[in-house]
């Protein structure tokens, strides 16, 4: 009998502040160097503003605010794909893509875990996609990115 879902899934791992981040790979469109953000005003706090991404006004979400991080200078964005919009989240580093064993994927928390419930209904109000992207998303433990490191040596 075969598996009907699959036992992997291709995840980007993402740095926050010292914390590691999985998203699932089908929502991520690119990754680049940040870009200049025009602030906008009356926005909540992990709203970064506004930034033209290939000739798009993208809202760039800090996402070290969203997990109760205080602001930071990002190294990267990661551009989402959210039906027909994207987002822009503001990162400290893109560790590369990785496997996740879908029989481990219980063990991990969710990414929005320390996130406040006020952010959480903020993003939710302000954009159901994201919020549910964010939470299809993984925060990684230490024990879980050394395995993830090592199968990436062994293959």
């Amino acid at each position: 009998m075969t598996d009907a879902f699959p036992r992997q899934n291709r995840t980007l791992v993402i740095g926050v502040q010292g914390r590691l981040c999985a998203l699932p790979l089908t929502h991520v469109m690119e990754i680049m160097r940040p870009l200049p953000v025009e602030p906008i005003p009356a926005v909540p706090s992990f709203v970064q503003g506004i930034s033209l991404i290939r000739g798009i006004p993208t809202p760039v979400v800090d996402l070290g605010v969203l997990l109760g991080m205080s602001s930071g200078v990002a190294d990267r964005f990661v551009t989402l794909r959210l039906g027909d919009r994207q987002v822009a989240l503001s990162v400290d580093s893109v560790l590369g893509v990785r496997e996740l064993d879908a029989s481990r994927i219980p063990e991990l928390p969710p990414l929005l875990q320390s996130a406040s419930r006020d952010l959480i209904e903020a993003i939710g109000m302000l954009d159901e996609q994201l919020l549910l992207v964010l939470c299809a998303g993984w925060g990684l433990t230490d024990e879980m990115w050394q395995t993830l490191t090592a199968q990436e040596v062994a293959s």
